[in-house]
């Protein structure tokens, strides 16, 4: 199930007035919960919802609120409390432990679509703005601010504006990853990552590469040479990128080019000592990259088959773009690793 923000204005914009629709959106959260405050779901009048606000326990009921929204044409708030017992929440057998507090908002012409279709375009345009939406019980009228990138890091949650609460959020693209090479080793990457809701740049100037049957998920193939492309306008936009060419002179210009992007992680497949091998062949050497170099590349998550590799791979780049460290949430593996060898 899709649940980026772009893959969900793409669903609610085809069908926009063929049905009635309701924004719902997580603006309050304390404790444990599935998702945080921030995460929305699109919900329409044949049943259908997109997104997830939760581990698939609260969907229906959320749905059954919603549809008070449509009766009205108002905001509705809802709450699920599972730090009392009394609250809906434990009926419902959700067991995260925590509050989620949720903004449901009906989407129709009348409040200009909450102001949507213009998100869904200016995401489409890989822009970020600050979405505002009304927090109360009454008729919705959200806004769009546009966002510089020193506000781009706005935080999350509820704030007064012209007098009036709203919640307010940083939205923007999904992650554009660049993959050089499209050999058999990169069709899980693109897939995996085209999962995750990423938006895939596939690379490979060689012939009898890059097919599209091959990479039906790829959302572009170029077929350029690499060193054709220094005044590509993705360089600006590309979050990460993976070099997997298997081939020397294929990831030096690959590397050499990426110095110039936007790229907050650049991932070179191969052992350091190819490394030196590539970086010599554009007549340089690690301290002259002015990004920093993942390599060998991966996460130590074991396996050798490629969607192993794939999973790896991605694993890092996901741990990068979140800014997280990439270790085990519970510690637990350790333990295990080391009873794995005793019995050995």
């Amino acid at each position: 199930m899709a649940n980026r923000i772009n893959q969900l204005l793409s669903y609610w914009s085809a069908k926009r007035d063929s049905q009635a629709w309701v924004l719902a959106t997580i603006i309050e959260t304390d404790g444990s919960s599935y998702r945080k405050a921030g995460a929305m779901m699109m919900i329409n009048d044949l049943g259908q919802y997109f997104g997830l606000l939760s581990g698939g326990c609260l969907e229906s009921d959320i749905m059954r609120q919603a549809r008070r929204c449509w009766d009205n044409l108002q905001n509705r708030i809802v709450e699920y409390d599972m730090r009392e017992e009394e609250d809906l929440a434990w009926q419902l057998g959700i067991g995260c432990g925590g509050m989620v507090k949720i903004l449901l908002q009906p989407v129709n012409a009348s409040n200009l679509y909450l102001r949507l279709d213009e998100l869904h375009n200016n995401i489409a345009k890989r822009k970020r703005v600050e979405y505002q939406q009304q927090v109360d019980e009454l008729v919705p009228q959200n806004s769009l601010v546009p966002v510089s990138s020193i506000k781009a890091t706005s935080k999350v949650g509820i704030k007064t504006h012209g007098g009036v609460n709203v919640f307010s959020q940083v939205l923007g693209p999904a992650p554009l990853i660049a993959v050089f090479g499209a050999g058999v080793d990169a069709m899980p990457v693109v897939a995996i990552a085209a999962e995750l809701g990423w938006d895939v740049l596939l690379l490979d100037p060689r012939m009898g590469y890059a097919k599209p049957e091959h990479f039906p998920k790829a959302n572009q193939i170029i077929r350029e040479p690499f060193n054709y492309l220094s005044n590509a306008s993705w360089l600006s936009e590309i979050d990460a990128a993976l070099i997997l060419t298997h081939n020397i002179k294929l990831d030096a210009t690959a590397l050499k080019l990426l110095q110039v992007s936007h790229a907050k992680y650049i991932g070179l497949l191969g052992p350091i000592h190819r490394t030196d091998r590539v970086l010599a062949h554009v007549a340089m050497d690690r301290d002259d990259l002015c990004k920093p170099l993942a390599n060998p590349v991966g996460l130590r998550l074991g396996g050798e088959l490629p969607e192993s590799i794939a999973l790896s791979m991605l694993s890092e780049v996901h741990a990068a773009l979140e800014q997280t460290d990439g270790l085990s949430i519970s510690n637990v593996l350790t333990p295990i690793i080391q009873n794995t060898q005793n019995e050995n």
